[in-house]
C-alpha cells in the first residue's frame, strides 16, 4: 500500500515529535523563555508511537525521523528506537534530529537500538555567539557530542545550520571549512516563520543562493546529483574532492512543495500535512477512542488527502502557524 495525496505525491517520510519540551531556547524558535508545554497526559506513549508507526509503515512509510522539542528530554528513547526497529525492514530508516545537549551519553545506546542516522544542530562555530543564538552556553558540549556521534559510528554525521543576517551568515564559509575538517555533512537552512514570538522578518532570509556563492568563494562546489527528488536538500561535494559534503535546504525562496513525501506527528499525536498548516488532525483522539485498525487507516488516508498543495511563505496572507517548531517537530 501507499500514502498518496490529492496531488499525486506519495507520503514516504513520518516525522515523530516525542515532546515539545526544549533544553535551548533558540531565537527563531522560542525566544520569550517557556510556552505553556503539553500536559504530560496529552504525550503520545511510547506503545502508541509504536502502533501508530507499524500503521504508517503498513501504509508506505519508510523512513521515521524523531524529533522535538529536543527528543533526548524524554526519558528512554533508546528504548522506543527498538520497538521502531522491530518495523524493519519495511522500515528502511530510522534517524533523529537534536541539539546536542545530551547525545554523549546516549550515542552508544541509540545505535545499538537499531537509530540509523542523527542530525545535530549547530548554529555558531563561536561559543559566544552559539550561547546568544541559543540562550544556552553549550557549544563544548555540542561539538563532544559530534565527535561521540562519529565514534557510535553513525555515518554520516549531519549538521544543520540555520542561517539568519546579521547573526551568524559570516559563519558559512567557516562552517563549510569545518564539514572539510571533520568530513561531515553540513546542511544550510533558510530562516523560517516558526518562532513562537511571530519576529520573523523575511529580511533576514539569507537566501540558499547566497549561502552558495558565500560557500564558493573559498571552496567551489559542483552538485551531488542533477535531482534533488523528494529531498529538502540541494547536495553538493567540494570540487576538490575534499571529505564532507554541504546540502542546502531553501523553503523560503526555492520552494520544493511539488516533491513533498513528508508528513508530521506531533508529541500529543496531532498529524500535521505541512510544516506550515493552519488545521491539524487529532490521532491521539482516534487511537484512544478504541477504535479499530482499519478506521485509523481510514483516519489517516484522509487526513493525507487533505495536504496542502505548497506552503504559502510568500503569499500576502500568509499567517504563521500557532505552534513553533518545538511544538510542531522538525
Amino acid at each position: 500500500m501507499s500514502l498518496t495525496d490529492a496531488y499525486n505525491r506519495q507520503i514516504r517520510d513520518l516525522r515523530i515529535s516525542l515532546t515539545d519540551r526544549c533544553n535551548f531556547r533558540c531565537f527563531y524558535c522560542l525566544p520569550h523563555g517557556e510556552p505553556a508545554w503539553a500536559k504530560k497526559e496529552t504525550l503520545l506513549s511510547f506503545e502508541e508511537i509504536e502502533f501508530v508507526a507499524d500503521i504508517f509503515v503498513s501504509l508506505g512509510i519508510e523512513k521515521i525521523r524523531l524529533t522535538g522539542g529536543e527528543p533526548l528530554i524524554r526519558r528512554d528513547v533508546p528504548v522506543l528506537v527498538e520497538k521502531l526497529s522491530r518495523l524493519k525492514p519495511r522500515l528502511r530508516d530510522i534517524a533523529l534530529t537534536t541539539n546536542g545537549y545530551d547525545l554523549s551519553r546516549h550515542a552508544d545506546a541509540l545505535k545499538a537500538a537499531g537509530l540509523d542516522r542523527v542530525t545535530i544542530s549547530l548554529d555558531s562555530l563561536r561559543a559566544g555567539r552559539f550561547a546568544e543564538i541559543t540562550g544556552s552556553d553549550s557549544l563544548d558540549r555540542v561539538l563532544n557530542a559530534i565527535e561521540a556521534a562519529r565514534e557510535s559510528s553513525f555515518d554520516p554525521v549531519k549538521l544543520n545550520a540555520v542561517i539568519v543576517r546579521g547573526r551568524n551568515d559570516d559563519e558559512i564559509a567557516d562552517f563549510a571549512r569545518f564539514a572539510r575538517e571533520h568530513a561531515l555533512s553540513v546542511r544550510f537552512i533558510e530562516y523560517m516563520p516558526l518562532d513562537s514570538g511571530h519576529g520573523w522578518d523575511r529580511s533576514l532570509v539569507v537566501s540558499g543562493r547566497e549561502i552558495r556563492e558565500a560557500i564558493e568563494m573559498e571552496f567551489p562546489l559542483e552538485l551531488a546529483s542533477a535531482t534533488r527528488g523528494s529531498e529538502t536538500a540541494w547536495k553538493y561535494r567540494f570540487a576538490d574532492g575534499a571529505p564532507g559534503e554541504i546540502g542546502i535546504i531553501a523553503p523560503v525562496t526555492e520552494i520544493f512543495c511539488g516533491q513533498c513525501s513528508r508528513i508530521r506527528l506531533t508529541a500529543d499525536g496531532q498529524i500535521r500535512t505541512c510544516l506550515f498548516s493552519a488545521t491539524e488532525h487529532d490521532l491521539r483522539g482516534i487511537v484512544r477512542s478504541g477504535a479499530g485498525r482499519r478506521e485509523i487507516v481510514e483516519f489517516i488516508e484522509a487526513a493525507v488527502l487533505k495536504k496542502e498543495p505548497r506552503h504559502y511563505i510568500n503569499d500576502p496572507s500568509f499567517t504563521q502557524p500557532e505552534r513553533t517548531m518545538s511544538f510542531i517537530g522538525g
